[in-house]
């Protein structure tokens, strides 16, 4: 029997059949788009339930043949023999049903703030950071998401000090926000002459998107400054006072956004990236009071901690966290990351279910 109790799957199965009802029976537009919302959530959840109750009762009913002194011996070793399988469905739907009911991040059906610094190694690090967005925007267009860019600083011809950019999608940040960290690259520069091994890093930062409604922004906090676009990549050509650097006092948070000719819409942009870095603070702050030892989502709680190193020489790509190394490294720079995201998703999963567990049990 699983273990999850009986009353909480009937309590889930009853609500899911009242939002159906609901549903059906019509509802203003608000409640509909609210009731359609609870609906999409609890219905793969009630599928899990209900395929998990019919393997169950199927295998009450071998068990029972097996048990059963008037089964035939061939009746009853034919249900040993499905018995085997069963066992394992069962094993793997109550483990599909603990992850569906696992806290739900709040954030995770937004789309993302994807933020990529050139760190230590110098014009190295700079080239590696524009192959490393180039990475993210080929993964966000297999998932059919899109890429907005919001700003860019280069510091030569295909190299990239700062990058910042919308990944417009569902879900988007549910499945990058475990990039977040230094990601370290190893090879050998164009200009090296002797052959040698130079390391250097590169940092992502994975924000959820926020909305007014997520964070509120007191006009009064901001200080907003215009001034002209200037600096390599073709920005020098505005001749209006077209840039905008947003800061917030309270917190010093500091945006600056001149991609665009528009000075209204460089001050749009860079309020969304404010409101999006206000609420990552929120959403640690409230990580941080709701366990102090929970490890955040780049495994350490530090964002400055190494995740991962790209090693050219070795065709090699290796996630430090879960110990995940591929020899393949041209494809994941081609965006083919799914194998990487998978593992981490699954090894956080499997993380949480401990902590759930471990709560339950004390």
């Amino acid at each position: 029997m699983t273990t999850i109790p009986a009353a909480k799957l009937d309590k889930l199965v009853s609500r899911w059949e009242t939002v159906q009802g609901a549903l059906a029976s019509g509802a203003d537009q608000d409640s509909y788009i609210r009731l359609s919302r609870e609906f999409a959530e609890l219905d793969p959840i009630v599928a899990t339930i209900t395929a998990l109750r019919l393997a169950l009762r199927e295998r009450d009913d071998l068990q029972h043949l097996i048990d059963d002194p008037a089964s035939g011996a061939d009746m009853a070793a034919l249900a040993e023999e499905e018995l085997g399988p069963l066992d394992t469905r069962i094993e793997d739907l109550e483990h599909q049903l603990k992850v569906q009911l696992l806290p739900k991040d709040e954030a995770d059906e937004k789309s993302a703030i994807l933020e990529v610094r050139a760190g230590t190694g110098g014009e190295e690090a700079a080239l590696f950071a524009s192959e490393m967005f180039r990475m993210y925007s080929r993964f966000a267009e297999r998932q059919g998401w899109k890429v907005d860019l919001i700003s860019v600083s280069r510091s030569g011809p295909g190299s990239i000090k700062e990058v910042i950019a919308m990944i417009q999608g569902k879900g988007a940040y549910s499945v990058l926000k475990y990039e977040s960290g230094i990601h370290r690259v190893q090879r050998v520069p164009a200009t090296e002459t002797q052959g040698r091994i130079h390391t250097s890093a590169v940092t992502v930062a994975v924000l959820p998107e926020a909305e007014e409604v997520d964070v509120e922004i007191n006009p009064n906090d901001l200080r907003i400054d215009v001034y002209r676009s200037g600096g390599p990549g073709g920005q020098s050509v505005n001749t209006t006072d077209s840039a905008v650097r947003v800061t917030h006092l309270p917190t010093g948070l500091v945006v600056i956004c001149q991609d665009e000719k528009s000075q209204l819409k460089n001050k749009n942009k860079a309020l969304k990236v404010l409101r999006s870095r206000l609420l990552d603070l929120k959403i640690q702050e409230q990580e941080q009071k709701r366990a102090e030892d929970r490890k955040s989502q780049v495994g350490t709680g530090d964002r400055s901690g190494r995740i991962r190193t790209y090693n050219f020489p070795q065709s090699r790509v290796t996630d430090h966290r879960i110990g995940l190394t591929l020899y393949k490294l041209d494809s994941v720079l081609q965006g083919a990351m799914q194998e990487l995201i998978d593992g981490l998703t699954t090894h956080y999963q499997a993380q949480a279910l401990q902590n759930v567990e471990a709560a339950a049990s004390r």
